[in-house]
């Protein structure tokens, strides 16, 4: 088995990662920025090094990462999800050095980035993919010609895209024309490279993804669909296992695509295959995530399969122990991303010291998080602040059971995303389970909530009130 691991990333997912190599008895190596020199991984990590000042460039720099591996003795790197985590080069790295990549080779992360070879490769599965362009677009002209003759709304995607970046809705030949260079230009800043394709737009579609999990003797299996349709602007805010849209006989149809996706390329470890649901039914193929999924959680809640840890018996060359028909889910998860921004204020960042925390906790309550009281919130990165998923038996009952979540959580100082989950779990559409994409743009008042005291905040306010007037 692995020895050591060296973490290449930060924040909670790290938490998560450190967490599973202590349950399999493996020592975890944390690296850090000077900004994170206080973050909760690197206090719990049995060795943890410093990558200097910038806030991001040590995170992103590959040979350094490997080399630290090296000399701290790890003989294996989990890069999450997130920075390195899809990047071809630190598994062609690490296999250089013969140090194991817990994910699935070099060769499968590239193909699967590039997202026209990736729709070409399902196409050639026979997965039913969003009709778009063949390739890459050449120039604006090919672009326009390909959009009147699919019919718009149309999207333009940077082939390397990802995490809701380099994606725009185009309703008219107008707005392809002015959006066409300005996507351009996001996929270069973003991903270093020009290169975007054009697809058919499916308006306001249900988001489904599948988890997958496939080892080095050919066997693959999937541990059921998550629903991410709750999402702003391409970024996911609340996800769900089992999707409450599905039936059972779509469900399996959609698990069987997923495993037959990641066995066309030869997949290898954990993966998550996502799907489009349009209004008549009908899935489209989207794109393939070659790493751990933030929502990773929701499926280890509802399956008892712990998904990190499968990751690295599958890197350490060990064979799935699951068959597909062992494989069951049970009741409703949820998860709920808190991110550090201020609802009622176009959801602008909000950074800083955290005055006060603690966790929910109860039945059916997990916490994943990387903060503490005391902890300040940097402005250099993604601005999740913990995860929390609540499990209940039926649909119902889980919302339930995340409203008083939400509740329960402390969390002062700065402003969070809690109030405005509070508020979609009172929506009667969320709640009858029948919701798709364009939700949260569809509903702008839900940001527009009354901020109400619990009573322990209350009775903390007080206290502060009583203490600045008798001056103790």
């Amino acid at each position: 088995m692995i020895r050591k691991i060296l973490i290449a990333n930060r924040g909670e997912i790290a938490v998560r990662i450190i967490r599973a190599c202590a349950d399999m008895g493996i020592r975890s190596v944390a690296i850090y920025s000077e900004a994170d020199r206080f973050s909760l991984h690197v206090k719990k990590a049995d060795e943890a090094f410093s990558l200097g000042s910038d806030p991001l460039a040590g995170y992103l720099n590959v040979h350094r990462i490997v080399n630290l591996a090296a000399s701290t003795g790890c003989d294996a790197i989990h890069p999450g999800y997130g920075f390195l985590s899809e990047n071809p080069e630190l598994a062609a790295a690490c296999a250089r050095r013969g140090i194991t990549f817990i994910g699935p080779s070099a060769d499968v992360i590239k193909r699967m980035g590039d997202k026209t070879e990736a729709r070409d490769a399902m196409k050639a599965a026979g997965l039913p993919v969003t009709p778009g362009s063949d390739g890459n677009l050449e120039n604006i002209e090919e672009a326009l010609e390909l959009a009147e003759e699919l019919g718009y709304p149309v999207m333009l995607k940077a082939t390397s895209g990802g995490g809701g970046r380099g994606i725009r809705r185009c309703d008219t030949a107008e707005e392809l024309q002015r959006n066409y260079q300005r996507v351009i230009s996001e996929a270069t800043k973003a991903f270093g490279r020009a290169d975007i394709f054009l697809e058919k737009c499916i308006v306001d579609p249900r988001h489904i993804e599948v988890q997958v999990l496939a080892d080095h003797y050919g066997n693959a299996i999937h541990l059921y669909e998550r629903d991410c349709s709750i999402q702003r602007r391409n970024q996911k805010l609340i996800e769900i296992a089992p999707s409450p849209q599905l039936d059972e006989a779509q469900r399996q149809y959609l698990g069987g695509l997923a495993v037959l996706a990641a066995k066309a390329v030869g997949y290898t470890n954990a993966g998550t295959v996502e799907f489009l649901l349009d209004a008549d039914g009908r899935f489209y193929f989207m794109e393939m995530n070659t790493r751990v999924q933030v929502e990773h959680t929701i499926t280890e809640t509802i399956t008892g399969v712990d998904i990190v840890e499968e990751q690295i018996r599958v890197a350490a060359g060990l064979a799935l122990r699951f068959e597909q028909h062992e494989i069951v889910h049970q009741g409703f998860a949820i998860q709920f991303r808190v991110n550090a921004e201020d609802p009622k204020n176009g959801f602008l960042p909000s950074f800083g010291r955290i005055s006060r925390y603690y966790a929910p906790g109860g039945p059916g309550v997990r916490t994943d998080a990387a903060i503490y009281t005391g902890y300040t919130v940097p402005p250099y990165y993604d601005s999740m602040l913990a995860k929390v998923i609540v499990w209940a038996q039926e649909w119902e009952d889980a919302i339930n059971r995340g409203e008083r979540a939400l509740r329960d959580m402390g969390l002062q100082g700065i402003k969070t995303t809690i109030p405005y989950y509070l508020e979609i779990l009172h929506h009667p559409q969320f709640r009858s389970g029948e919701f798709n994409t364009g939700f949260v743009e569809a509903h702008p008042e839900l940001t527009q909530f009354s901020q109400k005291l619990s009573p322990e905040d209350l009775a903390l306010v007080l206290a502060a009130a009583t203490a600045a007037h008798t001056g103790l």
